[in-house]
């Protein structure tokens, strides 16, 4: 028996039939779809590295059942730069050095965008500090992340004002 699974998956639709109601949406990425970014690090929602987009918001993809993604749109690292043109998280991150071994950078980065997008970041360490807590850094590397973080969230706003 399969499932038939329909997202749409860094912009783009897709039809996926699933054989197994079991799959994580983390082991979906990974292992059937060639996803690789979001990386597995507890397999229990504990460090953040899975962190993906589903509708806008973060989530733990090794937590969550693929089955009941359907019709979920599901951003990605792999589906986060505009072709060659990285996104100001992404050039933030370079920037301030928000990465050491690059295993967690993924969700981090992952982390920064939604908690901009959701408005929570502002430009308070502290209040980052907690947004960004349920990731995390083995190699402690948040005082780079975090000026990362102020410096996409600083610039996210000059866009808005803008606008």
């Amino acid at each position: 028996m399969t499932i038939p699974l329909r997202l749409t998956l860094n912009g783009q639709a897709r039809e996926i039939a699933l054989d197994d109601p079991r799959v994580t949406l983390l082991d979906l990425l990974r292992e059937r779809l060639g996803l690789t970014g979001a990386k597995k690090g507890c397999d229990r929602g504990q460090c953040g590295a899975c962190t993906v987009l589903v509708d806008g918001r973060r989530i733990n993809a090794c937590l969550t059942l693929a089955v009941s993604l359907d019709g979920a749109e599901i951003l990605t690292i792999e589906g986060l730069a505009e072709g060659d043109r990285l996104h100001p998280v992404q050039a933030a991150f370079i920037a301030h050095d928000g990465f050491q071994c690059g295993f967690c950078t993924p969700g981090q980065i992952m982390s920064a965008v939604g908690l901009i997008r959701e408005g929570h970041a502002g430009t308070d360490p502290e209040r980052i500090r907690e947004g960004m807590s349920g990731n995390l850094c083995r190699c402690g590397a948040y005082a780079g992340i975090l000026d990362a973080v102020q410096d996409a969230a600083t610039q996210n706003e000059h866009r808005e004002d803008a606008a």
